[in-house]
C-alpha cells in the first residue's frame, strides 16, 4: 500500500498525501491557529490536494470557519469528556465535496439506528478475544493485507504495528485454533482521554459471526479500566454491518465525512459514531 507521509508542521500532526488526496490536522498542538492555517493552505496548494480535513477543539473553531471551513462531523466530549472536537473540512476541488451515493449512506445510517436496540444473534462459532503482543505483529499485518486494498495508514507493515504499540495503539484480536481471524485497534490520546475504535478487519470465511461487536466490547471494558471518558470511530458509510455494530453498542451517528478516506482501493466517505464510557 502507498502510505501518507506523517510530520509535525507548527507543532501540530499532520498527515498529507497523494494516497488520500488530502491534509489531515491530527492533533493541533498551536495556540497560533493563523500560522498553522497559513502553512496547511500553502501546503494544500504546493502539492494540488482536492481536501483539508481537521480535528478541531471546540474553541478554536472560529479560525477555521473565517478561512473557509465547514463542520461535517463532531465527537461529542472528545476533550476530557468537556469540550467537544469538531471535524471541519475545507475543499480545494468541487468534485471532492459532492456526496455521489447519499441515498445509500442516509439508508445503511438508518437501519444502524433501528437495529440499535436489538441484540445480535452470535452464530455458531468458538474463539477467544486477546489483547495483542508484538509476536503477533506478522500475523497481524498480513491479515490486514488481505482484507485491505488500501487503507489509510501502514498497517500492513508489521513494523509499524509494532511501533504503534510502544507508542499509543493497543490491538485486539478474536483467535480460533491459535489463527487470528478478526482485528481491532484502540488508538488512544491520554491527554484528552479519548479513544477512537478503529482498523476492524475479519477474515472473509468469518464474517457474519457478530466478531466485530464483541471485540469492541472487549475494547471498551480496557478503555473504561484505564480512565477513557469518549470513544468514537470513522466508519465506511458503506460499511451496513460496521455502523449496525457501532449503533447496536448505543454509539451515536453524528455526521458524515464526505470522500474522506482511500480504504480498500476507493476514496470512501466515512460516518462518525460516539459514545461516553466514563459518566461524570
Amino acid at each position: 500500500m502507498n502510505q501518507d507521509k506523517i510530520e509535525f508542521i507548527q507543532n501540530s500532526l499532520i498527515q498529507h498525501g497523494k494516497n488520500n488526496d488530502r491534509i489531515y490536522i491530527m492533533k493541533i498542538g498551536t495556540e497560533n491557529i493563523v500560522l498553522l492555517v497559513n502553512a496547511i493552505n500553502i501546503l494544500a496548494n504546493k502539492n494540488k490536494y482536492s481536501k483539508i480535513f481537521a480535528k478541531v477543539h471546540s474553541a478554536q473553531t472560529n479560525n477555521f470557519f473565517q478561512d473557509g471551513y465547514k463542520t461535517e462531523a463532531v465527537i461529542k466530549g472528545y476533550f476530557n469528556g468537556n469540550s467537544d472536537a469538531f471535524l471541519m473540512v475545507k475543499y480545494l476541488s468541487p468534485e471532492r465535496a459532492v456526496l455521489k451515493n447519499k441515498v445509500e449512506i442516509d439508508s445503511i445510517i438508518e437501519t444502524a439506528k433501528r437495529k440499535a436496540g436489538n441484540p445480535l444473534k452470535k452464530k455458531n462459532i468458538s474463539y477467544e478475544i486477546i489483547k495483542c503482543s508484538k509476536q503477533h505483529s506478522r500475523q497481524m499485518s498480513d491479515l490486514y493485507k488481505l482484507v485491505f486494498k488500501t487503507y489509510p495508514f501502514p498497517i500492513d507493515d508489521h513494523k509499524y504495528i509494532e511501533q504503534t504499540m510502544d507508542e499509543n495503539i493497543t490491538y485486539f484480536a478474536a483467535v480460533k485454533d491459535e489463527k487470528i481471524i478478526a482485528l481491532s485497534s484502540c488508538e488512544t490520546d491520554k491527554q484528552v482521554q479519548s479513544v477512537e475504535m478503529t482498523d476492524f478487519a475479519t477474515l472473509p470465511q468469518y464474517l457474519g459471526n457478530g466478531i466485530a461487536l464483541e471485540l469492541l466490547k472487549e475494547m471498551e471494558k480496557y478503555m473504561i479500566d484505564n480512565n477513557f471518558i469518549t470513544a468514537y470511530t470513522i466508519a465506511r458509510s458503506i460499511s451496513a454491518a460496521m455502523n449496525i455494530t457501532f449503533a447496536k453498542n448505543a454509539y451515536e451517528y453524528t455526521g458524515t465525512l464526505i470522500n474522506n478516506t482511500n480504504i480498500s482501493g476507493n476514496i470512501e466517505s466515512m460516518n462518525i459514531w460516539v459514545k461516553k464510557l466514563l459518566k461524570e
